[in-house]
C-alpha cells in the first residue's frame, strides 16, 4: 500500500486545492485539511490535540451527514478523516462515506475513496461485503485508471472468501494490451497465492507466461509468485533454473532499460530476488548450481560501485555462493569479499560483513578464525549494532570450550545495554548455552543467577521454567543432582540474607521455589531459619501478588516445627482477609497443613529419592464433562487465535501500542497472521518447553515440572515436547581440543614476545575460537557436540510404577480413582490399524442385504433363527479351567474375524452370566458386538437386552428378540452404530434383564469407542476439496507436534495420521498438505496443514460443528504419543 499512499499524498494537493486552478501545487489558505495540519502543529500538549481532533470529529461526522455535500466537500471530509485516523483517532462514521466514494462519482473522488476504504479497512470488516461489486464493474471497465485502482485494492485488502468472484477477471488481466494492467494483475495473483494458494494452483503456466512477458515490470512481478512458489517446492521448478539464470545475465549486462537503473546499477532489486530463487533451487543440486557459476561471477566483478546498494547485492551473492553446491573459486571470492566488509571502516559495511560471516560460519566454520582479532575488536566497537552482531556471530560458534568466555562478553553486554529487545533476547541465548554447556554446577548457578537479575520481569516465563525443570527432573547421576541442588540452595539463602529489595519478581518466585523443594538437602539448615527469610519477602513493598503465592506455597511445604509454625500462623492472620482469593486459598492451605501434622505427613513427604509421579497433560477425564456441556447447549471451545480473529472483525483499525513482553504465564504468544490459515510461535529461541510447577498431593509429592504444559490463561497449548537437552561438561581429564590458531593443545595461549594490548586480545581470540581449529572438533549451535558427556538429563523411564497408560490416564491400583480418571476410554492404540476398506454400496439396500449376510455364520458354529450365536455346551471340567475374566478366549463369527477390530473387553459379569464387547469397523458402518455368556447350571430365560446411546443411533440388525441362552452357553448380539452427534469418545449403556431358575436378575454396563472409529478416509480431488472448503462454515485451528524423525516431516507427519486415524492425504504442496476424511455417515472434515519450524498449524472446516475440536483432539494425541 505504500506505493498507493505516496502517489496518492503526492497528488492530494492538486486534487483538494479550494483555489479556481486545478494544477494548484499548494494547499490554499482556505483549505480545511490546510488549516487542520497548521492548528495541530501549533499546539502544546496532546490534551489540547485531543480537544481539536474530537472537535474536528464532530464537525466532520455533521458534514458528511448533510445530504446537501457535495462530491468535492466529501472527498476533501474523507482526507480529512484520514488525517484524524492517522493520528489515532476513530472515525468509523466516515467508513460507509468512503465506499459511497468509490462507488460514485468521478475518476478523481473514485480514487480518494478506494485509498480511504484501503486506510479504513481491514480483509475481515464487514463493509467490504459492499464493495465486490464496485471492483468488479470496476475491473470490467474500458477506463485504465479504473481497472488501476480496482486491481490495487485487490491486492492489498480483498478477503480470500471473495476470490473466487473476481478471480476470472483478474486472470482476464494477464493479457492485457496496457504493461501496468498485467502488472497489477500479477501483483493480485501473488496476494491470492498467499492467502489462498490452491485456489491460484490452476493458472501456474500463465504465471510463466507472465515471467517471459516483454515488459521487465511485469517480469519483475512475477519473480515474488515464483519466489514463494519455489520456497514451497523447489523441486517443482528445477527446469526454470536456466532462465533465471538468463534473466540476471541480461540484467547484470545492462540489457534492461536505463529506467530500471538505481545510482547507475542495473535493477539491482530485481538481482536480489533472483540471486534469492537461485539459492534455493541450486542447494543441494550440483547440476543446478553448475548452471548458476557464470552468472555469479560476473555479479561479483560487477557489484564495484560504491554504494549501499551494490553492498546488498554482494551479500545476496555471498548467501547465495554458500547455500548451493559448493565451488572452490565462487567460496574463495565469497570469502574475500566478507573479508572486505569485516575490516570496512564503515559501520554499514561492517555490520553487514558480520550478518555474512554469521550465516556463512554454519557452511565454514575457520573462515572465523580468519577475521578473529576483527571480531575481537568489534566487541569493543562504540556502536552497540555492531557489538549486538558480534555477540549473535560468537553464540553461533559456542562450544563446550568457550562457553565460558563468550558467556562472559554477553553478561558484559546485558550490564551496559538500555535496551529491552536486546535484553530479552540475549538472556535468553545466555540461558541456552550456559544450559547446554555448563562446565560445573557452581558456574552455572551463578551464570543463572545473573540471568535472571538482568533480565528482570522481562524475562521469558520459558527460562525460569527450563531451569526449574532441570533441577526437578536432574541427571543420569543423583551424586550430581544432589550437588546442583545443594549449591542452589546455599546461593539463595545468601540472597536472601543480603539485598533483596532490587531481586526481580520471577527471580524471587526462582528462589522460593528451590528453597520450598530442596532446602531440607542442607541438614545445618533449619526450616523456621528459611521460613524467615521467606516472610520478609512478603514485607517487600513491591512484592506480586502472584510472586507472594509462590512465597506461601514455599512456606507450606517447610512448616514443620513449633518456631515454623508461630510465623506461619502469623503470615495467615495477615492474608486470610486478603482481597487476592488466590493468596487467601494458600493463607488457609498454610493453616491447615501447618496444624495438622498427619496430614502435612501425607501430601507432603519428602522427594529425594522417590519417583515423580506423572499425570494426564491432556485431562482426557474431562472427556465426559466436555462432552455433557456441549450436549446441554454450551459453546464449542475455540483456540485463542480464533477469538482474536472474531475480535479484531469488530474494529477496523488497531491502534493499541504493542507489547514488549508476553503474558506472565504464557511460554508463547499467538498471533494471527492475514495470508495464511496459520499461527506464528513468538519465543526467546530458548529450547525448552513451559512447565507449569505446582505442589498437590494424595499420598504422595505430585511434581509436575515434568509434564508437557497444555492449558494456560488463554486456552489450550498444542506444543511437542523437545528433545531431551544435553548438559554437556568438559572433563578436565580429557586432552584438550587443539586451539583456534593451531598452538599448543592447552586452553592456556603459549605466550608471545607481543605489546601487551595484543598479546591480550590474542588471549582472547585464542578463549574464544578455541574447538574451531579443526573440522572435527567444530561444535556449533544446532549440532550435536561429539565429546563425551558427563551430565545428562535423566531419561523417564517408560515402564515406571505411575507410569501414563496409552490413553493418557493415571494407572493406580484403587478402583475408585480408575472411575475417576476415565478408566473405561477406550483403548484405541489396541485397534487394528493400517485397513483397506471395501467399496461402499451406492444404496442402502444393498447394505442391508450385506449386514444379513454377516449375520449367516458358515462355520460349524450353530446360527438360532433369532441370529443369535451360540457355542456348543461344555463340560463342567471345561468351564471349570477357564477364568471368568479371560476375553481373550472369545472369538468374533468368521464373517467379522477378518474385520478391523477391538479386543474384546469384559464389560460387567456376577455368578451367573459375563458380558464382553468389541466393535467391528466396516467402511460404511460400525458394528457392537456383545458377548453373553452363560456361566451357571440353569439356562437363562426370558432374556432382554437394551442398548442406548445419546450420541449414537444403535439398532439390532435381527429383528427377532433373544429368547433364551443354555447353561455354559453364550450368545452374540449385534447392534449397528452411526453417529447422531460427534463427541471424542462416544459411550454405550444397556441392561440385560433375565430369569434363571431362581430368581428375575439385571445387570448394566457401558462400552466406550472413539471417535476415530467412525472416521473413514474422504477421496476427493484438489478442486473438489477447494468447493467443499469455501461451502464449510464451522472450523478450529490449532499447532500440532510435527514428526522430525524423517527427512521430510510434514509427509510424515501426515502418513502418520493416514495410518493412525485413516485419513486421506489430497496433495502435499511444499510445506503445505490437505486432508479429507469423513464418518460413516458420509459427514465430511477437511484439514489444511502447514509446517511452521517445528510445529504444524492445522485447520479443520466441516458443515458438522462439533467434528472439527473432537477430530483436532484425536490429531494430537497421535501426535503425542509418537
Amino acid at each position: 500500500m505504500s506505493d498507493v499512499v505516496e502517489k496518492t499524498l503526492t497528488a492530494l494537493p492538486s486534487l483538494l486545492s479550494l483555489d479556481s486552478q486545478p494544477g494548484s501545487a499548494k494547499l490554499s489558505s482556505s483549505s480545511k485539511l490546510g488549516a487542520l495540519i497548521r492548528g495541530i502543529t501549533e499546539l502544546t500538549s496532546k490534551h489540547e490535540e485531543e480537544k481539536l481532533v474530537q472537535h474536528e470529529l464532530a464537525s466532520l461526522k455533521d458534514q458528511v451527514s448533510s445530504p446537501n455535500i457535495s462530491m468535492r466537500q466529501m472527498k476533501e471530509a474523507m482526507v480529512r478523516a484520514i488525517y484524524c485516523e492517522m493520528l489515532g483517532y476513530e472515525a468509523s462514521f466516515s467508513y460507509i462515506h468512503a465506499i459511497k466514494l468509490a462507488q460514485q462519482g468521478s475518476i478523481l473522488d473514485k480514487r480518494v475513496g478506494y485509498l480511504a476504504v484501503c486506510l479504513f479497512l481491514n480483509e475481515n470488516h464487514e463493509l467490504l461485503l459492499l464493495l465486490v461489486n464496485t471492483v468488479l464493474k470496476d475491473l470490467q471497465s474500458t477506463n485504465l485508471i479504473e481497472v488501476c485502482m480496482a486491481l490495487t485494492v485487490v491486492s492489498q485488502m480483498f478477503p480470500k472468501d471473495m476470490i473466487p468472484a473476481i478471480l476470472p477477471l483478474v486472470e482476464e488481466k494477464l493479457n492485457h494490451s496496457k504493461e501496468i494492467i498485467r502488472r497489477k494483475a500479477v501483483l493480485a495473483l501473488y496476494k491470492f497465492y498467499l492467502i489462498a494458494p490452491n485456489q491460484v494452483q490452476h493458472i501456474h503456466n500463465k504465471f510463466r507466461k507472465a515471467l517471459c512477458d516483454k515488459d521487465p515490470g511485469v517480469m519483475f512481478a512475477s519473480l515474488h509468485i515464483y519466489l514463494q512458489m519455489i520456497k514451497d517446492n523447489p523441486e517443482g521448478y528445477k527446469d526454470l533454473t536456466a532462465s533465471f539464470v538468463t534473466i540476471l545475465k541480461q540484467v547484470v549486462s545492462g540489457k534492461l532499460p536505463m529506467d530500471f537503473n538505481y545510482h547507475s546499477v542495473p535493477a539491482p532489486w530485481l538481482q536480489i530476488q533472483l540471486l534469492r530463487i537461485l539459492s534455493i533451487l541450486g542447494k543441494n543440486d550440483q547440476m543446478s548450481s553448475e548452471i548458476m557459476y557464470d552468472v555469479l561471477d560476473e555479479s561479483l566483478k560487477r557489484a564495484e560501485i560504491n554504494h549501499n546498494i551494490t553492498y546488498a547485492i554482494l551479500y545476496e551473492c555471498v548467501k547465495c555462493i554458500y547455500t548451493i553446491y559448493p565451488n572452490s573459486d565462487l567460496l574463495e571470492k565469497a570469502a574475500k569479499c566478507i573479508g572486505n566488509f569485516v575490516i570496512s571502516s564503515k559501520i554499514n559495511l561492517k555490520y553487514l560483513g558480520l550478518k555474512a560471516l554469521t550465516f556463512v560460519i554454519q557452511q565454514d566454520p575457520k573462515l572465523a578464525l580468519q577475521h578473529q582479532m576483527t571480531i575481537i575488536e568489534c566487541l569493543d566497537h562504540p556502536d552497540i549494532i555492531i557489538k549486538r552482531e558480534t555477540l549473535e556471530l560468537l553464540f553461533r560458534i559456542t562450544n563446550a570450550q568457550n562457553v565460558t568466555v563468550i558467556v562472559e562478553k554477553m553478561l558484559e553486554f546485558l550490564h551496559q545495554s538500555k535496551d529491552d529487545h536486546s535484553t530479552i533476547d540475549l538472556v535468553g541465548k545466555v540461558a541456552e548455552i550456559a544450559e547446554k554447556y555448563a562446565p560445573e554446577n557452581k558456574w552455572f548457578i551463578e551464570t543463572m543467577n545473573t540471568v535472571f537479575s538482568l533480565g528482570g520481569d522481562m524475562i521469558q516465563p520459558d527460562i525460569p521454567n527450563s531451569f526449574l525443570k532441570l533441577l526437578s527432573e536432574g541427571f543420569d547421576s543423583e551424586e550430581e543432582n544432589q550437588k546442583l541442588r545443594l549449591f542452589a540452595v546455599d546461593s539463595y539463602i545468601s540472597l536472601l540474607e543480603g539485598e533483596i529489595k532490587k531481586l526481580p519478581q520471577r527471580f524471587l518466585q526462582v528462589i522460593s521455589w528451590v528453597l520450598g523443594e530442596y532446602s531440607h538437602l542442607r541438614t545445618d539448615l533449619d526450616s523456621a531459619r528459611v521460613i524467615t527469610l521467606l516472610a520478609k519477602l512478603l514485607d517487600m513493598k513491591q512484592m506480586s501478588g502472584e510472586t507472594k503465592t509462590w512465597v506461601l506455597m514455599a512456606m507450606t511445604k517447610l512448616c514443620s516445627g513449633e518456631s515454623s509454625i508461630s510465623i506461619a500462623q502469623s503470615v495467615c492472620d495477615d492474608y486470610s482477609s486478603s482481597m487476592d482469593t488466590v493468596l487467601r486459598q494458600r493463607a488457609h492451605e498454610l493453616q491447615l497443613l501447618s496444624q495438622d501434622s498427619a496430614l502435612r505427613g501425607q501430601l507432603l513427604t519428602l522427594h529425594s529419592g522417590s519417583e515423580p509421579l506423572e499425570v494426564d497433560s491432556s485431562l482426557s477425564f474431562l472427556d465426559a464433562f466436555v462432552s455433557e456441556a456441549l450436549a446441554a447447549g454450551a459453546a464449542p471451545y475455540k483456540p485463542p487465535h480464533q477469538r482474536q480473529e472474531e475480535l479484531a472483525q469488530e474494529k477496523a483499525l488497531s491502534l493499541e501500542p504493542y507489547e514488549l513482553s508476553l503474558p506472565i504465564n504464557m511460554s508463547s504468544s499467538s498471533l494471527t497472521g492475514r495470508q495464511s490459515p496459520t499461527l506464528m510461535s513468538v519465543s526467546s529461541g530458548l529450547s525448552g518447553d513451559s512447565t507449569e510447577l505446582s505442589l498437590k498431593g494424595n499420598t504422595t509429592i505430585l511434581k509436575l515440572e515434568g509434564v508437557k504444559r497444555v492449558w494456560g490463561k488463554e486456552g489450550y497449548l498444542s506444543r511437542k515436547d523437545p528433545l531431551e537437552e544435553v548438559i554437556q561438561v568438559e572433563n578436565p581429564s580429557s586432552p584438550s581440543q587443539p586451539t583456534g590458531t593451531g598452538g599448543t593443545p592447552s586452553d592456556t595461549p603459549t605466550p608471545s614476545a607481543t605489546p601487551e594490548p595484543e598479546h591480550g586480545k590474542q588471549q582472547l581470540a585464542s578463549s574464544l575460537f578455541i574447538g574451531l581449529g579443526s573440522q572435527t572438533s567444530v561444535f556449533l549451535m544446532g549440532k550435536s557436540d561429539p565429546t563425551a558427556q558427563r551430565i545428562r538429563r535423566k531419561v523417564k523411564t517408560p515402564n515406571s510404577s505411575m507410569a501414563v497408560t496409552e490413553r493418557g490416564s493415571v494407572s493406580s491400583t484403587s478402583s475408585a480413582v480408575d472411575n475417576l480418571l476415565c478408566n473405561n476410554i477406550p483403548e484405541s492404540a489396541n485397534m487394528v490399524q493400517e485397513v483397506t476398506y471395501e467399496t461402499p454400496p451406492p444404496y442402502k439396500t444393498e447394505l442391508d442385504a450385506r449386514l444379513n449376510e454377516d449375520l449367516i455364520d458358515s462355520t460349524p458354529s450353530p446360527v438360532q433363527s433369532n441370529g443369535v450365536e451360540t457355542t456348543s455346551d461344555k463340560t463342567e471340567s471345561e468351564i471349570t479351567d477357564k477364568p471368568r475374566d479371560e476375553c481373550s478366549s472369545i472369538s468374533l463369527p468368521a464373517k467379522l474375524s477378518g474385520l478391523p477390530h477391538s479386543e474384546v473387553t469384559s464389560l460387567c459379569s456376577n455368578q451367573t452370566v459375563e458380558l464382553s464387547a468389541c466393535h467391528v469397523e466396516k467402511h460404511d458402518y460400525v458394528l457392537l458386538v456383545i458377548f453373553i455368556s452363560n456361566s451357571s447350571d440353569s439356562d437363562m430365560e426370558n432374556i432382554h437386552l437394551q442398548v442406548i446411546s445419546e450420541q449414537l443411533e444403535v439398532s439390532l440388525l435381527c429383528e427377532s428378540p433373544l429368547q433364551d441362552i443354555a447353561k455354559h452357553s453364550m450368545a452374540v448380539c449385534q447392534y449397528l452404530l452411526n453417529v447422531r452427534r460427534p463427541v471424542v469418545h462416544f459411550e454405550v449403556v444397556g441392561m440385560l434383564s433375565y430369569q434363571t431358575s431362581s430368581e428375575n436378575q439385571e445387570v448394566e454396563f457401558s462400552y466406550k469407542l472413539p471417535l476415530t472409529s467412525f472416521v473413514r478416509p474422504l477421496e476427493v480431488s484438489t478442486e473438489q476439496y477447494g468447493t467443499m472448503w469455501l461451502a464449510f462454515s464451522n472450523d478450529t485451528k490449532q499447532n500440532l507436534a510435527l514428526v522430525t524423525d524423517g527427512q521430510d516431516p510434514l509427509t510424515d507427519t501426515l502418513d502418520l495420521l493416514k495410518k493412525k486415524l485413516g485419513l486421506h492425504v489430497v496433495e502435499i504442496i511444499g510445506v503445505e498438505g490437505i486432508v479429507a476424511c469423513r464418518l460413516v455417515q458420509d459427514q465430511p472434515c477437511l484439514l489444511h496443514c502447514r509446517v511452521h519450524g517445528r510445529t504444524l498449524a492445522v485447520w479443520l472446516r466441516s458443515p458438522i460443528p462439533e467434528l472439527p475440536d473432537c477430530l483436532l483432539y484425536h490429531c494430537q494425541r497421535v501426535l503425542e504419543e509418537t
